[in-house]
């Protein structure tokens, strides 16, 4: 199960996080939110994959910040069309974000099967992500695509167990995102909490 922390923001708190180890580290390039990424650099260990966060944004924009932060990831977290995300995996490696509720019909994901590395589901809200909510996780049992994804949406360290059961049903859950339920603040992460849950996935 590999781990993603996103919505980093501060260099001293992307150090410390990043020498816990994570498997991937996401940096969001929208300015509509509390965790924008305003920093010159991103400094990690050469493990570690950087995601950059991209919503509804432009496309001659996200070839400039993959370029300027050299990231091994692009995550389209808006409503970007299948034809977008072809353009953008193009040049970079792609996931693709798609906002679920219960009604959530998975078919409609084929077309994108080719043009995304892995899929995100998150749960579908007001906004683009980042409030804390959950869905019903059970709709993942229908779930019968190929493409591995990031489960998202308000996971804390007590959902560990329900992740895991969900993994042992061969759904293919590649890794967990985390963001709200680890911070401090918007944008700080608490690294005892990421510690404690990276030593729980080792188990």
């Amino acid at each position: 199960m590999k781990l993603k922390v996103c919505g980093m923001k501060f260099s001293k708190n992307i150090d410390e996080v990043g020498r816990l180890q994570p498997d991937f580290m996401g940096f969001i390039f929208w300015p509509n939110t509390k965790r924008f990424f305003s920093e010159r650099k991103i400094i990690l260990p050469k493990n570690i994959k950087k995601v950059g966060v991209f919503v509804n944004q432009d496309l001659e924009f996200i070839k400039y910040k993959v370029k300027e932060f050299n990231l091994d990831y692009v995550q389209l977290h808006g409503d970007e069309d299948l034809k977008f995300c072809n353009s953008v995996h193009s040049f970079t490696k792609t996931i693709k974000v798609f906002h679920l509720d219960n009604n959530f019909d998975f078919q409609k994901l084929i077309p994108f099967e080719n043009s995304a590395d892995y899929f995100l589901f998150d749960t579908k809200s007001g906004s683009f992500g980042g409030s804390g909510m959950k869905f019903e996780w059970d709709i993942l049992k229908k779930y019968n695509l190929k493409t591995s994804f990031f489960l998202s949406g308000g996971i804390d360290i007590g959902d560990l167990k329900k992740i895991l059961e969900l993994k042992k049903m061969k759904i293919p859950i590649f890794g967990i995102d985390i963001n709200s339920k680890f911070e401090l603040r918007p944008g700080l992460k608490n690294k005892f909490k990421i510690e404690n849950l990276i030593n729980k996935l080792k188990k």
